[in-house]
């Protein structure tokens, strides 16, 4: 019993010591620069990775120009459009940077369209991003 005591006290304590101690980090100046400069890139690239949703892909562009509009009736708060990669075309909607995002526009979006899933892209341009 009084192990038991001493060892919770010991804890306690302890506890209370180490959340009292200050951190300082004290970063090098050519890493602050390195830093600078990595983000000064990426706030000038005109696209980047993301991921959209791909609704269909086929071979007859007809079929995808209706779907774009049944798409664009059932969820018009998503960009929709379709890219043609010989001898598919492929509609694709939204523009998410992360897939949890696109996940979760794609539960909504099987519903009424159950063949869509999440396809990555890497030509996305940044002011596309759903709340970005």
């Amino acid at each position: 019993m009084k192990k038991t005591v001493f060892y919770l006290l010991l804890f306690v304590f302890s506890g209370q010591y180490l959340a009292a101690q200050n951190v300082v980090i004290n970063e090098d100046y050519q890493v602050a620069q390195m830093i600078n400069r990595h983000i000064e890139a990426n706030k000038s690239r005109s696209v980047m990775d993301g991921w959209r949703i791909q609704i269909l892909s086929t071979s007859d562009r007809s079929k995808v120009e209706e779907m774009k509009s049944k798409f664009r009736a059932t969820f018009p708060q998503y960009v929709v459009d379709w890219i043609h990669i010989k001898p598919n075309y492929k509609l694709r909607a939204g523009a998410f940077s992360t897939k949890l995002d696109a996940m979760e526009a794609l539960n909504q979006i099987k519903k009424a369209f159950p063949s869509a899933y999440t396809a990555k892209v890497r030509d996305m341009n940044p002011r596309e991003i759903v709340g970005w």
